[in-house]
């Protein structure tokens, strides 16, 4: 029976929350709900924004109390290829015209993915904007009608290259630094013009692209500065350089991109370092069992910076710079005969037609979905955060990295998951500091309403200095001089203190004024007369009575103390990154670019912070009203 009231209740508080009418009780139902707790409960209950206020509360509190367990971040990452990335699902969604028309070949960039169908059409989907002008959906138009053979295409960073059955160039993308200029490589414009190009694989990096036709010739160009490549003539010699490049050609079988540099499987099984730079880390790590012919290689891929080879036995060699767990290879089922490599894993083919991932995890890279261990596949595409695979049947599974619910910051952070962590800070900062601002204001606000006399004069003129200061740049000034050495965490207790000693003031007030009230009180004299003490008086039976109005006031505070920390964070003052919290999430949007162009980095977090904050005013303001005798009436 208790059971179906206690339902009852709750079901008729959700139902006025959402703008149903107050339910009408008989008198005997009223004369039930006339103890002070109930009366409370009831009058909070049948304020539908009040009610509003609490229900979001909660959702938003346990969201950022509960949710880092789920998301955790880590606060040393940045990935400046995830920088600014507008807030979807949508980095492996192939179009549905695409899979109608059949699957020919996936390309997959580090946020975007490019498809040739069938049909000849080449698909783009994902995130594909480089710039505010620049947008790699905008494939050329002969590219999509069909009526072009293409051959060939490959998905850079920030640009795309396809190349057709005559061996005609098509780049779209960014184009200011080389990517396009494929005229600069004089043995590339050498073949084209003789007509004995054959290509064989074509690979796009970080501003850069490789070809390799099927006499075993690599050809380069795009940007030098930040890729190990010379694109002048192979006639003339590199000052003080033995001309690497030119001492392979026509003995290369296979390319393998890293994010700067590239190395080549040669023709007789052995690895080479072809480029220019001796001490690059694939030069220098690289076995030298791969490099002699004591060991046949019979594929290799690369990620950012790492490359893997597959020999002959089926073992795995990794080396380069393996720093995402890419040299943690497991065990497998069978022997793999392929190998592709993603921005920071690599994915295998097994003879037994498994597939199987491994690096880094971040975005589900290597979380290899049961359907794909239980179908046939048929092909095998790996790039970015990505993976793809087509079964016999001709469906297509994906996985790794689908976008951002709220989008990425500068720094290629996930913004949903900073928010959930950065509100677990603010709100525990405004709590800690709410604690020591209340128990403050309560112990001397009580001190001088009760006792009065000197004590009250001297702690009022105490409260009167501190509340005449300005409290924001007071507040500022006792931050900033913190000194640079203290970690974050200790850095995060010093100003959950100066903003709880600096938040005492309006309780203290509100508690030195209720009680000057209480202590003239009958049940006050009372208590005298039977000889409690005065420090019993005091704890015992006036603070309670006093507690309505203060609860009030820490509803408030709390907000009040939320905003502050969050002000001082956003000011640069407060809790610093790669700490989050929303204040100074919303600092690093103080620039009029973020604000136009990345709407989502100060959207989310101002929304979500400015719905707590309201909600904690709404809640206020409906303990005020349910505890206030005045309103309670009939």
């Amino acid at each position: 029976m208790a059971k179906n009231k206690k339902t009852s209740t709750i079901g008729a508080a959700l139902g006025r929350m959402f703008g149903m009418k107050k339910v009408e009780r008989n008198f005997m139902e009223e004369e039930a709900l006339q103890s002070p707790g109930r009366v409370a409960a009831s009058n909070f209950f049948h304020r539908p924004t009040a009610v509003f206020g609490l229900v979001v509360f909660l959702a938003i509190f346990l969201s950022v109390m509960i949710g880092p367990y789920f998301m955790p971040i880590d606060l040393g990452h940045a990935d400046s290829n995830l920088a600014n990335i507008a807030p979807g699902y949508n980095m492996m969604s192939i179009p549905s015209q695409m899979r109608k028309e059949g699957i020919a070949d996936i390309t997959a960039g580090q946020t975007y993915g490019m498809g040739l169908s069938e049909a000849g059409k080449i698909y783009t989907w994902g995130y594909t904007k480089v710039s505010n002008t620049i947008d790699l959906k905008n494939v050329p138009q002969e590219l999509t009608t069909g009526e072009i053979d293409v051959e060939h295409m490959a998905a850079g960073n920030d640009h795309a290259v396809a190349i057709d059955a005559d061996n005609n160039f098509y780049f779209w993308g960014n184009d200011r630094l080389f990517q396009s200029k494929y005229e600069q490589n004089a043995d590339l414009m050498r073949a084209l013009k003789l007509g004995n190009l054959e290509v064989k694989q074509l690979e796009a990096g970080n501003q850069f692209t490789v070809l390799l036709d099927t006499d075993g010739n690599v050809y380069l160009w795009g940007n030098p500065s930040t890729t190990d490549l010379d694109c002048r003539e192979s006639e003339r010699e590199v000052e003080g350089m033995d001309h690497k490049p030119r001492k392979y050609q026509g003995n290369v079988e296979k390319v393998a991109v890293t994010s700067n540099a590239y190395i080549a499987l040669l023709k007789d099984g052995t690895v080479a370092y072809t480029g220019y730079q001796g001490d690059s880390p694939l030069n220098s790590n690289m076995p030298k069992e791969l490099m002699n012919g004591s060991i046949k290689v019979v594929d290799i891929a690369a990620s950012s910076q790492a490359v893997a080879a597959v020999d002959e036995t089926g073992k795995v060699w990794i080396w380069g710079v393996a720093t995402h767990g890419e040299k943690v290879v497991p065990e497998m089922s069978s022997k793999p005969v392929k190998i592709y490599g993603g921005r920071f894993h690599f994915t295998a083919l097994l003879e037994n037609g498994d597939v199987i991932s491994w690096g880094d995890n971040m975005y589900g890279q290597t979380e290899v979905p049961a359907s794909v261990h239980n179908a046939e596949v048929v092909d095998l595409f790996c790039g970015g955060y990505q993976n793809y695979v087509i079964t016999a049947d001709g469906d297509v599974d994906t996985w790794g990295l689908r976008g951002f619910l709220c989008g990425t910051d500068e720094q290629g952070r996930d913004l949903l998951a900073r928010i959930i962590n950065g509100g677990k800070t603010t709100m525990t900062v405004g709590g800690i500091a709410v604690v020591i601002s209340t128990i403050i204001g309560v112990v001397l606000g009580g001190l001088a309403g009760y006792f009065g006399g000197n004590i009250d004069i001297v702690l009022s003129r105490v409260a009167e200095v501190l509340g005449g200061m300005p409290f924001l740049p007071f507040a500022l000034i006792l931050s900033s001089i913190i000194p640079k050495e203290v970690t974050v965490t200790q850095r995060t207790y010093i100003i959950m203190c100066v903003l709880g000693v600096l938040s005492w003031v309006g309780t203290f007030r509100l508690v030195r004024a209720q009680i000057f009230s209480q202590r003239e009180q009958e049940y006050v004299t009372a208590a005298k007369a039977l000889g409690v003490s005065e420090a019993t008086i005091l704890r015992k039976h006036i603070i309670p009575n006093v507690m309505s109005v203060l609860l009030v006031s820490i509803t408030l505070e709390f907000a009040t103390c939320m905003l502050t920390e969050s002000s001082l964070s956003y000011l640069g003052f407060g809790i610093t990154a790669p700490t989050p919290t929303w204040g100074n999430m919303l600092n690093t949007c103080n620039d009029s670019i973020v604000i136009q162009q990345y709407w989502w980095r100060w959207v989310f977090p101002a929304a979500i912070f400015g719905l707590c904050t309201v909600c904690i005013n709404l809640m206020g303001d409906g303990l005020r009203d349910a505890l206030d005798p005045k309103s309670n009436g009939r």
